[in-house]
């Protein structure tokens, strides 16, 4: 006799079909969990009419609270005050839902990914998981001085891991969760180290695959690698040290860099660029459309995003998708995502270490055509292990099932 679906009530504030990032990944794990699951989506209104994009979901919605912040746009979407409102709905819905005799196996707050909001699900009685979680990395030692500005909201991320460790409400919701699913190992080694007893940790990927893999005929030679780099323009992204490491690479000039995003950083490296003698092999394309964004994928030879703060780094999954070999930092979720079948991967120590290392890699991958064809086969390949949105969906439930199934500690409080 087949096992009954799960009734599965699952807090993603902000979700979108038609979106991007984390609003559009969120809104594909929802899609495959609604096909196997008797799914309850707790979510804000916004301009998507999410009971359309969602059919076998029962979606209930909340009136948008961040426009109380007016329109303050940067600081909603950095800070999220408004998520507290959302919050407090939320778990007064479940509750008011239980009390009217409604059953639920389990709960899953979805979002959001950063590590500093309590959870509302803490002592309902219920069984829930959050995550996959995301963030708190600390900047490398060696790149604070160089890691500067980024407005208060970017500072606020230096009270995380204080927080983690002294904030009772944020450990209660991560202590009394069933598990909780990160978007890399290094997730699990900040909660050690904040000492939080959670029950259960699981590295989960962010994105799932859509079974798109384009086969490109790249032509460039020996000594000769278009370098591509994707996203915004932050120190953090490292897009500086790849501008300064192509100034160690003068005897080559076949090898090429373009690099497609804006940000606060563009300034500086387009200074070095010109400083350093290599802005003629940079190219700087700022904000481009997503299908010119696949353009330059099929075109680059090496993807070359050396960020040293990546919580998980979504233009991984699309390079690896165009059969890019990469160049990336051994540190949060790129040494999780990427491995020697398709990458390099680089310690961050220093900003001159990095910037050799990624000059070295650059080299080794230029001057041999062959290893970079095979690192890119080896990209598609992992990125098909990683699996699609039905088969993550899959996962979450037997995940879910597993913790019914071995039992959780929780408490329920009035509160």
């Amino acid at each position: 006799m087949p096992e009954r679906p799960l009734r599965v009530v699952l807090l993603a504030p902000y979700l979108n079909g038609d979106g991007l990032g984390e609003a559009y990944s969120v809104f594909n794990w929802t899609q495959a969990l609604a096909e196997i699951t008797d799914l309850t989506v707790l979510s804000i209104v916004g301009k998507q009419d999410l009971a359309a994009q969602l059919p076998k979901a029962r979606v209930v919605t909340i009136s948008d609270p961040s426009l109380l912040m007016g329109s303050l746009t940067r600081f909603n979407a950095m800070a999220k005050p408004w998520l507290p409102f959302y919050f407090r709905w939320a778990r007064r819905w479940i509750k008011a839902a239980m009390g009217r005799g409604e059953a639920f196996d389990i709960a899953h707050q979805i979002l959001p990914q950063a590590m500093r909001y309590a959870s509302p699900l803490a002592g309902l009685g219920l069984p829930y998981v959050i995550g996959p979680l995301g963030g708190s990395l600390e900047t490398p030692k060696g790149f604070v001085h160089e890691v500067r500005g980024g407005g208060i909201y970017t500072r606020l991320r230096t009270l995380d891991r204080p927080r983690l460790r002294y904030d009772p409400r944020l450990r209660k919701g991560y202590e009394e969760a069933a598990l909780i699913l990160g978007v890399a190992p290094y997730i699990a080694e900040t909660f050690r180290e904040a000492n939080l007893g959670i029950q259960r940790f699981e590295p989960v990927l962010e994105r799932g695959h859509d079974g798109r893999l384009p086969l490109i005929e790249r032509t460039s030679g020996v000594g000769e690698a278009h370098l591509l780099h994707v996203g915004r323009g932050i120190r953090t992204k490292g897009l500086r040290d790849v501008i300064r490491a192509m100034a160690l690479l003068k005897d080559l000039p076949g090898v090429q860099l373009t690099s497609a995003g804006d940000g606060e950083d563009m300034d500086a490296c387009k200074n070095e660029a010109r400083q350093l003698g290599v802005a003629e092999r940079v190219t700087f394309l700022g904000r481009v459309p997503r299908d010119e964004v696949d353009r330059l994928y099929a075109a680059a030879d090496i993807f070359c995003f050396p960020s040293f703060r990546e919580p998980m780094g979504g233009v991984f999954f699309e390079a690896m998708e165009f059969g890019l070999p990469v160049i990336t930092a051994a540190r949060g979720g790129p040494d999780f995502i990427i491995d020697e079948t398709c990458g390099l991967r680089l310690p961050v120590e220093t900003p001159d270490q990095f910037t050799r290392a990624i000059a070295e890699a650059i080299r080794a991958l230029a001057m041999e055509p062959e290893r970079r064809r095979q690192l890119g086969a080896g990209s598609q390949a992992r990125l098909q292990t990683f699996g699609g949105w039905p088969e993550k969906a899959r996962h979450l439930d037997e995940l879910y099932r597993s913790i019914l199934s071995t039992g959780f500690r929780s408490g329920y409080k009035s509160g």
